[in-house]
């Protein structure tokens, strides 16, 4: 059993002043595998404060040395792809296919920020006025357990990027991954409190970040209601605020799609990530006319896909991370039949063969209606929703008809009547007749989704602010 028993700041290993110690756990067998010792207040301030020295000293390098740097923290976590690979499955419990992704994951933002950064306009003219993109100052990173690593890197490297200085406050759920990312930011040698990497309780950490004057903007990834916590209290100090929150995504068959590609892209879009995704399509609209034809082929996939054991190669869906988030998706499939769905694939309790740890049963539901809490809360396990809509119009209607708007899928055999589609749904990214990611697009929602974007050249913006010269 591992324990993780130092942060990081400074650029040196501390012990916590904290002493509370947190359980790590083998999604796929329930044991506990690891303890962490968590991080206190005190442990936050001290972080921030070395933030706030080394801001200064950052904030004036030039593009050429935040690339430099940025190469060698890109390189230290290409060095340990195998180790954190074997993390995200024992820690995580992503099945091989993710977690292969999720372990390339930080390299490729990595890639990403630099390449912004090559060509990111830090001063423009404007009449007689020099506008110059500004860094903020101190940034608070709050990541997820749901990609760790993938969220790490790439909130700090767009930080470091814009010329803040950042203090993380990842997932106590993930600090096997958050240690071996903190050692290959070490071997990367930033300079002193540039970065600092601080594991504990977000009503802790999490709250001392998002209230302290000396922390100028917050990047929290997460649920919706804690995404308000963070809004309310960074108001006092006026912070700058990116949010990426939770969603509800539609996935909107059209009456002409092919449905031999379709039904793939929709299973493929809803099960992600196991369906601990923010972007998991988990309504899927479906043409009334082909009601029939397109519930017997969704349901006919689900049944086809294997969940369970991570290790096992033909895993396409993982267990769940927690015993916590098992209960709370076996909750909802019960819901779903309360409220008179009927379920055409999968149920409540453990995947074939597992009787242990948290797998799930990928589960679909059919003759849902929108206004059903299985169609409007956002489950965040593999629990698919197929809403039948008489026209493109109301298929458009009830796409929108949610508090989120994060991301979305519109499959259709005519192009551009999918674009056109697309278009007229409210959402921070929408897909058309792919899965495709483009690293160097803004990536955000609307409405209960977010504030703000993520990625490419607005990644980096949004960590600046622009002050005018005029002479």
């Amino acid at each position: 059993m591992q324990a993780i028993e130092q942060i990081s700041i400074n650029g040196e290993w501390v012990t916590p002043q904290g002493t509370e110690r947190f359980d790590l756990f083998n999604p796929a067998t329930g044991d506990v595998i690891g303890q962490v010792r968590l991080a206190s207040e005190a442990d936050a301030l001290n972080a921030i404060a070395a933030a706030k020295s080394a801001f200064p000293g950052w904030s004036q390098t030039s593009r050429d040395e935040r690339i430099a740097a940025l190469m060698r923290m890109r390189d230290a976590l290409e060095a340990c792809q195998p180790t954190l690979l074997q993390a995200i499955v024992e820690e995580y419990g992503a099945p091989a296919s993710r977690a292969n992704w999720m372990a390339r994951y930080p390299v490729s933002v990595i890639e990403e920020a630099i390449n912004a950064l090559k060509d990111f306009e830090f001063e423009s003219v404007v009449g007689q006025a020099r506008v110059v993109m500004t860094p903020l100052g101190v940034a608070g990173l709050i990541t997820p357990w749901n990609s760790d690593a993938g969220f790490i890197c790439g909130k700090l490297a767009a930080a470091l990027a814009a010329g803040c200085t950042a203090v993380v406050k990842p997932s106590e759920m993930s600090a096997l991954q958050t240690h071996i990312v903190t050692q290959a930011l070490h071997e990367a040698q930033l300079p002193p409190g540039v970065f600092n990497i601080v594991t504990g309780r977000g009503d802790v950490v999490g709250e001392v970040l998002s209230r302290h004057p000396d922390v100028a903007k917050i990047s929290f990834t997460g649920s919706t209601a804690t995404g308000k916590a963070i809004l309310r209290n960074a108001a006092e100090t006026f912070k700058r605020v990116t949010l990426e929150l939770g969603g509800k995504s539609p996935t909107l068959i059209l009456e002409d799609a092919d449905l031999a590609d379709a039904v793939p892209l929709a299973i493929q879009a809803g099960f992600m990530n196991s369906g601990q995704a923010c972007i998991a399509g988990t309504r899927i609209l479906v043409p009334a006319s082909r009601k029939a034809e397109c519930e017997a082929a969704l349901a006919q996939a689900v049944a086809a896909v294997k969940s369970g054991d991570p290790r096992d190669p033909a895993t396409e869906v993982g267990p769940m991370v927690s015993e916590k988030q098992w209960q709370r998706v076996q909750s909802y499939i019960r819901l779903g039949q309360q409220e008179g769905a009927r379920l055409l694939a999968g149920g409540e309790g453990r995947a074939a063969g597992c009787e242990r740890g948290w797998s799930v049963r990928p589960t679909l539901f059919s003759e849902v209606k929108n206004t059903m809490r299985i169609a409007r809360e956002e489950i965040f396990g593999p629990v698919l929703s197929v809403i039948a809509y008489r026209d493109e119009a109301e298929a458009i209607a009830i796409a929108n008809d949610t508090d989120y708007g994060l991301s979305a899928l519109v499959l259709g055999g005519d192009p551009e009547r999918a674009r056109r589609v697309a278009g007229q749904i409210t959402a921070g990214r929408v897909l058309v007749n792919t899965l495709a990611h483009e690293a160097s697009a803004p990536f955000g929602g609307f409405k209960h989704s977010g504030i703000g974007r993520e990625m490419g050249r607005w990644g980096l913006a949004a960590f600046m602010e622009p002050k005018s010269i005029v002479m």
